[in-house]
């Protein structure tokens, strides 16, 4: 099977195209996968990048969708030709968080799905969402359910809420999404003007140019008279919190995600203890989590964005067109 490893020290120009073994038969509890789709993320890219060390020889990307091929013993959530996409911890099945690390991340920790097939747990993977395609399900595992935790699952969004995010990347789009379809306003921003209309287009009830207006905070204030925001969708880190916390409502939340602008920074703790919002981290979810989250998507019918799709042997322009930060939504791989 074809398949991408990563040479260590890392790097675009470490991703080698290999042929190796088919995997073999499914053991009791486990299940093999043809592989379809992945998409891209910013953990993804750390890794290849060689910004978070791995073992050489890696096979990268933690999202994975495609088809079952065969059904171990035990195994009854899935039969022979069901539509399946990858989890991100395996072994966080539900309940509250319980892994502060990647070690057993796919892509990351242990051997991802940028290959033609798998044979892994059963509880690495759920079904697909109605109706999706292999790169729409891709789409999920990370950024779909990192979004849906954030909002649902930590924020407990309802109707009326307000939502800020930040930027176009795959996690704040489908904030964007969950939003509306939850019945909240939201407010977004980009530094592209072409890209404001797009986020409007999708629905978003406010847009601000963060290069413009680089006091946004202040000026999503403004367009809250004055109350700010209920639930922040906090990609940037130390960079954007900053404003971020000006942003947020007097006991509002602040789901922090990313760290697009840099691992630490300094934190105006005074200005979020006068909001005495919660600030709380998080990492993607649990397979519970992503099973509720598809429950939702085949009831409303949300359809993820893609930017654009790569072959599996083109994994390096992919990750180039990610670093341009010129997409908009998700960036596929399709084998």
């Amino acid at each position: 099977m074809q398949a991408i490893q990563l040479q260590q020290p890392g790097g675009l120009d470490k991703l080698d195209v290999v042929d190796l073994a088919a995997p073999g038969e499914p053991g009791p509890g486990e299940i093999k996968v043809r592989l379809h789709a992945s998409s891209l993320n910013f953990h993804d890219y750390a890794v290849v990048a060689g910004m978070i060390p791995t073992e050489d020889g890696r096979i990268p990307m933690s999202d994975g969708a495609g088809v079952v091929e065969a059904v171990g013993e035990g195994v009854s959530e899935f039969a022979v030709g069901d539509a399946v996409v990858s989890t991100f911890f395996p072994g966080w099945l539900e309940g509250p968080a319980r892994i502060a690390d990647f070690r057993t991340t796919p892509g990351d920790g242990i051997d991802g799905y940028a290959r033609e097939q798998v044979v892994a747990s059963a509880n690495s993977f759920t079904h697909q969402p109605k109706g999706y395609s292999h790169a729409e399900a891709a789409t999920l595992t990370t950024a779909g359910l990192t979004a849906w935790r954030a909002l649902v699952v930590d924020g407990g969004i309802k109707a009326g809420d307000t939502v800020l995010v930040l930027g176009t990347g795959g996690v704040s789009i489908f904030a964007l999404q969950f939003a509306k379809m939850m019945g909240a306003q939201v407010i977004a921003t980009s530094s592209s003007d072409e890209k404001l209309e797009r986020l409007k287009a999708l629905g978003a009830d406010h847009v601000i140019n963060y290069k413009t207006t680089p006091e946004w905070g202040k000026a999503v204030s403004e367009l809250t008279a004055g109350e700010g925001v209920d639930h922040i969708v906090e990609v940037g880190g130390p960079g954007t919190l900053p404003q971020s916390i000006d942003a947020v409502k007097i006991g509002g939340h602040i789901a922090l995600i990313g760290i697009l602008t840099g691992r630490q920074g300094d934190i105006p703790t005074i200005k979020l203890m006068a909001k005495q919002a919660t600030l709380k981290g998080l990492i993607v979810g649990s397979r519970r989590d992503q099973i509720d989250m598809t429950r939702a998507i085949d009831t409303l019918g949300l359809k993820p964005i893609i930017d654009r799709e790569f072959a599996l042997h083109e994994i390096a322009d992919a990750f180039r067109h990610q670093e341009s930060g010129k997409h908009f939504g998700k960036i596929c791989l399709t084998f």
